[in-house]
């Protein structure tokens, strides 16, 4: 190993030193010979660890991330970082810690390459401070375009956070202060409309971004830049689907363009959510709870409600009971029962693990990643993409969400036809895609409302302004060849 890194790990389990002779304990042997027994610290006290410190957990951790040296060694300030920060966090997305062990990562290899720093000593002098030299190394790699700004801010906060602790755990006091504070007020305002103001504290070494959202982008901000696909592409979609011939993924796209549903919660979907006989329901649509207690997994654990498509649902039930469902079952873990994934791929493994399986220790975890989707992505960039650039667009390209930002916009054109009739209120219209889309403000429901006059309008400018001009060419004596 040349440079520091981020690794993960299957399974950590914490320990401490015991007796040969005390429950649960084993025997550790070093390639040396050296031999010496622990056991799990969660059974010194229950809910504790050594240092008195309540947990959530048991100390067992899956996918845990460590940061490696350049010789392969931990970087021990780091792992026990972030140890600290998963055993008093109330819930656990490793993601999160993932992302942290990446930033401290990247700022040790800085560390590295620059030997003349001391990583815990604060000279007198600012440029010499490690804090400082990163903040301006890091402002250097923007300009070189070697780093995203997003990605230079979230390194630096990490960064920051990491002393911080150092700080307040007494593990070191330097000489001089790394940062310099100072308060600042943002005035927020919630989903409700209730204004309210939030105190922050700010540093001299943060990065600062600057960010100016283009309303002509042709983008919603949806929990993210989500692309409505034109109702060309959307044929275009469907047509590659069904000509690849992947049952799974057709249906997963089609629930994701009919529903408006997330990934994470088309691909938590349960067996016994489409066993329902469709003669039993009424002929236009099936209301399916997700969230919370559902067993299907929403963003930030809402509860919600999808409203599915009587056609739709008697695909996914005719599927469910097919014999190309069953044996993915009978090989996945838990088997061919009702609470068993619907989709799965061929081998009987998950396309997205839910958050409370991903809660649960696995001491026969092998693999070092989250099943989170990964599989469907692939198979667009793989599959779709190729396809449809092969025939129709060599541009085109879409991410999984844009469905949702496609379900969106259908239904909004759809509402406003309906304003436009007489036959509702643009109030009416409003409301009803917001629920529909599971929005928390207003204000995201109008960047769909408001989305076609955007675009027209700008298209509009472009085009009379393009006209101008080539009338002041045409106009002009002297015209440029």
């Amino acid at each position: 190993m040349s440079q520091a890194c981020k690794r993960v790990i299957p399974q950590l389990v914490l320990t401490t030193l015991a007796h040969p002779l005390d429950d649960d304990a084993h025997c550790v042997q070093l390639p040396n010979g050296t031999e010496y027994f622990v056991r799990p610290t969660r059974d010194i006290v229950p809910g504790t660890r050594p240092s008195g410190r309540h947990s959530l957990g048991d100390g067992r951790f899956n996918l845990f991330p460590i940061v490696l040296g350049p010789d392969g060694s931990p970087w021990a300030e780091a792992v026990v970082y972030l140890l600290a920060r998963l055993e008093t966090a109330s819930s656990i997305s490793m993601a999160t810690y993932w992302a942290a062990a990446e930033d401290l990562a990247a700022f040790r290899r800085f560390l590295d390459e620059t030997p003349s720093l001391d990583w815990v000593s604060f000279p007198i002098h600012k440029s010499q401070r490690p804090t400082y030299r990163y903040n301006g190394h890091l402002k250097i790699a923007v300009q070189a375009g070697e780093v995203s700004v997003t990605t230079a801010r979230r390194r630096m906060s990490s960064v920051i956070a990491f002393y911080r602790w150092l700080a307040e755990e007494g593990v070191f006091k330097p000489e001089n202060s790394p940062w310099t504070e100072s308060d600042r007020f943002v005035y927020l305002e919630d989903s409700k409309g209730i204004k309210f103001s939030r105190k922050i504290t700010c540093t001299d070494v943060s990065i600062k971004v600057s960010k100016q959202d283009d309303p002509y982008e042709g983008v919603i901000e949806d929990g993210g830049k989500l692309r409505p696909l034109t109702v060309g592409e959307q044929e275009w979609l469907l047509e590659a689907l069904i000509s690849v011939g992947n049952t799974e993924m057709t249906l997963i796209h089609l629930l994701g363009m009919v529903t408006g549903a997330r990934i994470q919660s088309i691909l938590t979907f349960r067996v016994c959510h489409v066993m329902r006989s469709p003669e039993d329901l009424q002929q236009v649509e099936h209301r399916i709870p997700i969230g919370p207690g559902t067993g299907i997994d929403t963003k930030r654990d809402k509860r919600l409600v999808l409203h599915v498509p009587f056609w739709l649902y008697q695909r996914l039930h005719v599927y469910a009971q097919s014999e190309r469902a069953r044996n993915r079952r009978a090989r996945a873990s838990g088997g061919n029962v009702p609470d068993q994934y619907l989709f799965l791929s061929r081998n009987g493994t998950p396309f997205y693990e839910t958050k409370e399986k991903r809660s649960q220790f696995d001491e026969n975890l092998k693999i070092r990643h989250v099943k989170a989707g990964q599989a469907v992505r692939m198979f667009m960039t793989e599959r779709i993409i190729p396809y449809i650039r092969e025939i129709y667009d060599p541009k085109f390209s879409y991410r999984f969400h844009d469905t949702r930002a496609t379900f969106g916009m259908n239904m909004t054109d759809q509402q406003l036809s309906l304003v436009a009739a007489g036959h509702i209120t643009l109030y009416e219209a409003r409301e009803f895609v917001k629920v529909r889309m599971g929005h928390d403000s207003s204000a995201v429901t109008d960047r769909y409302l408001q989305f076609r006059n955007k675009i027209n309008y700008v298209r509009n400018v472009q085009y009379c302004y393009g006209q101008h001009l080539q009338e002041l060419m045409r106009a002009s004596s002297g015209d440029i060849v």
